[in-house]
């Protein structure tokens, strides 16, 4: 394991070399402690733009992904104050394409009633999703 808390998947711990054909993955957060959870996406890759010759160059680099504990600012000062051995963090899905990923995200979300549901910290869902963007 080369990073704290580790990602699950299929119950098995999540390395670099698992993803490597997937841009990113659709997750759940749980707090241990009070068994709230999260439901969101995170893209594996970022592009990063560094200048060569005078031109800009885009190139893809590995996202922060190994230390990611969601963008909701309620679950990130639970993770603060109780710390990261409280949560588990668990990849429902890997996907191939970023459409993929909003398209299972909010499917996730509306399955489990996150905004009804006050043991979700989720507080909004925004997507835009078309039907090329799923797998076939």
């Amino acid at each position: 394991m080369s990073y704290e808390n580790p990602w699950l998947y299929n119950g098995q711990i999540v390395d670099s070399e698992l993803l490597d054909e997937y841009l990113g993955f659709v997750y759940i957060i749980t707090n241990l402690t009070n068994n709230r959870k999260y439901i969101g996406k995170k893209l594996l890759k970022r592009t990063k733009t560094k200048q060569v010759k005078g031109r800009k160059k885009r190139t893809l680099v590995e996202s922060d992904w190994k230390s990611y504990y969601g963008s909701n600012k309620e679950l990130q000062a639970d993770v603060e104050s109780v710390g990261v051995h409280n949560f588990k963090r668990e990849i429902l899905r890997l996907c191939k394409t970023k459409g993929e990923c909003n398209y299972y995200e909010a499917k996730q979300q509306f399955l489990l009633d996150v905004l009804e549901d006050v043991s979700y910290y989720n507080s909004w869902i925004q997507v835009k999703v078309h039907k090329k963007h799923l797998p076939t």
